[in-house]
């Protein structure tokens, strides 16, 4: 039987026009399902449900990767301070730019502050910024809130830089500035975040151009700030 022919078969026994008993058919009559006869119609509609109509979905994280690849430089970012505003890193655009994030109850805190506040104001008039970051995804070290934070940095350790909310930096819920950072530059056993006080140093142009270890002193790292900054 033709497509053409099979069609109008199974429309009649669709609406009981023509009762038969398919067993007293030829076997080159028999139709062994409705949904055996192509129909152009029902091939375009399954065609435009797949691609169009599909249950799968690209995941939320999948965007925001993508989002975050077609960021070029810290400058395309945006975050927000202690005080939940917005701010734009663009403002930060031909400056050498030091990134950390921080926690003031971690074996690292009374080392590390006090060396950055020295880069600072030894930097600072030259187009060096520090940008810090609280993070309480270690071992819950930075539980304090924003304000609390804000307070202990600079009553404790007289910081002048920027100190930003608190913010995550791994997983499914990573600031997208951070999943930049990880991204342009990975770690030793992967880009992840290891620990607190892990730090970017960014050049002029606002690209990633090193990595330091949680452990690795902020002065230990003057000369390379020196050398993007081009002062002797």
């Amino acid at each position: 039987m033709s497509c053409s022919s099979a069609r109008v078969f199974n429309n009649l026994i669709t609406h009981k026009i023509l009762v038969f008993n398919p067993r007293t058919l030829p076997n080159s009559l028999k139709i062994s399902s409705v949904s055996s006869i192509s129909h152009p119609i029902a091939s375009k509609r399954s065609w435009f449900s797949t691609r169009f109509c599909s249950n799968k979905r690209t995941p939320v994280s999948a965007f925001s990767s993508m989002a975050t690849q077609s960021k070029q430089s810290v400058y395309d970012f945006t975050v927000k301070n202690a005080k939940g505003q917005e701010v734009d890193l663009s403002t930060y655009r031909g400056k050498v730019l030091l990134i950390v994030n921080v926690a003031s109850q971690c074996g690292l805190t009374n080392s590390n502050y006090p060396e950055l506040t020295t880069l600072y104001q030894k930097y600072k008039d030259q187009g060096f910024e520090i940008l810090a970051f609280p993070c309480n995804q270690f071992n819950g070290q930075e539980p304090g809130s924003n304000e609390e934070i804000q307070d202990f940095v600079c009553t404790r350790f007289k910081a002048e830089y920027p100190v930003f909310g608190k913010v995550d930096v791994n997983g499914k819920t990573a600031e997208p500035l951070y999943n930049f950072l990880r991204s342009s530059k990975g770690g030793l056993l992967g880009d992840s975040i290891k620990w607190n006080f892990t730090k970017f140093l960014v050049d002029k142009e606002g690209k990633v151009v090193d990595r330091y270890a949680p452990t690795t002193a902020p002065l230990s790292i003057e000369k390379d700030i020196k050398k993007l900054l081009g002062v002797a």
